[in-house]
């Protein structure tokens, strides 16, 4: 019996009410140009401070040691699901929450759109985070112009920012696809290739990727500053078994950004439209307070000023976050769990292996006697160093989920 199938055996259905906020990018360092400081240490957190007094406390590893995770592996973890064992690209994440239907044979790809010089250089990955109205213009454009490429059927539609998605419905095709994106500027867009080179479906994928690429840049050859794009998570929807079913808990997603709606939905979690601050994704909480079971919370601007390198806005964005908390205080969750997905260190200026803090409440969690929730009391926490996909086991634990093993 592998520890899936012992937890499963063991698990009880209760009316507990679970809840995982996940600030998106979370965990950061202490440099000396920063005062020896993180963004959440630096922080004004009253209610975070007055919630950690009866909290545990600990720092999680998203995939393995030292390993960089993206945001699937990282969310895919919190949900416990071993982000090794189920690779997801993110076209699929993405194309799911768009809202599009995914069918046997689609690929998806996660595309956003850049600045490129006339050589063809990347100058800038994002375009100068285009608002969302350009990125709806470009989207259209494309749509208007390319319908199929070769046998398949072209489907592109715009997220939020710069982001968007192409989804390519055909036969004979699968990823995954190695990235259409340098991951830094100053380098040319590189070619696709299969990651299974033996694969003819991922040959014929990665023809189709290039055969795009020649009809749509030359329509966006004139835009400014969104004269080219990049594509990543080129692959398509592997089979995954559903939240509720591993836990035995109905759950519900509250989430702004289109790709950790898909994240959620990929694992069967019902998506509450509509909020856009995270006050308003409190407030829905509470409104849907009785429907569901677990509720998935997830908060961008972490994540987004960290990868900026801009540690006064990140540290804004986690007192923003702190000031709205008193509305989920409203129904506090039978257990609480607040981390990140990842850490985005400010100085890193993108995602990195450094463990992310978390902080568990309930009313079996037990006091770790720290005044705060930061980093540093994280790392004296009696949750320890612990594998990121186990935080929904402990949160199960605490909500008195888990029948007595042997005798």
């Amino acid at each position: 019996m592998n520890l899936d199938a012992l937890y499963s055996e063991l698990t009880l259905k209760t009316k507990s009410k679970l809840a995982l906020l996940v600030m998106d990018g979370l965990g950061d360092i202490a440099t000396k140009k920063q005062g020896y400081l993180t963004p959440l240490e630096a922080a004004k957190t009253p209610n975070l401070d007055a919630l950690s007094r009866d909290s545990a406390q600990g720092r999680m590893i998203p995939v393995a040691p030292g390993i960089t995770p993206g945001s699937g592996p990282g969310h895919l973890a919190l949900f416990g699901y071993d982000p090794i064992e189920f690779q997801v690209g993110r076209g699929v994440i993405e194309a799911l929450g768009l809202g599009i239907e995914l069918k046997a044979g689609d690929v998806a790809a996660r595309a956003n759109f850049c600045t490129i010089d006339a050589k063809g250089i990347v100058t800038d990955r994002r375009a100068g985070r285009i608002e969302t109205e350009v990125c709806e213009e470009l989207c259209a454009l494309l749509s208007s112009k390319i319908k199929k490429i070769g046998d398949c059927q072209v489907i592109i539609k715009a997220g939020k920012g710069h982001r968007f998605v192409v989804l390519f419905r055909g036969k004979g095709i699968e990823g995954p696809l190695t990235d259409a994106d340098p991951h830094s500027e100053g380098k040319p867009i590189p070619a696709v290739e299969p990651v299974d080179k033996k694969s003819t479906k991922a040959a014929k994928a990665a023809k189709l990727v290039a055969d795009f690429y020649a009809v749509a840049l030359p329509l966006l050859a004139k835009k400014s500053p969104a004269n080219g794009f990049l594509m990543r998570g080129i692959a398509h929807q592997p089979e995954i078994a559903s939240f509720e079913e591993r836990y035995l808990l109905k759950p519900a997603c509250l989430a702004v950004y289109p790709m950790y709606k898909g994240l959620a939905q990929l694992v069967g979690m019902t998506k509450i439209e509509g909020p856009q601050t995270i006050a308003e994704q409190f407030q829905a909480y509470l409104d849907n307070y009785d429907k569901y079971d677990f509720f998935f919370i997830h908060y961008k601007y972490t994540d987004m000023y960290g990868e900026d390198g801009n540690f006064e806005a990140k540290k804004k964005a986690i007192e923003d976050f702190d000031a709205a908390l008193p509305i989920l205080f409203k129904k506090a969750p039978h257990v609480l769990a607040i981390t990140g997905d990842h850490s985005t260190p400010c100085a890193v200026h993108g995602h990195s292996w450094h463990p992310q803090p978390v902080l568990l409440n309930a009313e079996w969690s037990g006091s770790d006697k720290l005044e705060r929730f930061t980093e540093t009391g994280a790392n004296q926490g009696s949750l320890g160093v612990m594998e990121a996909k186990y935080l929904i086991r402990h949160m199960q634990a605490n909500a008195k989920m888990f029948d007595k093993f042997g005798a």
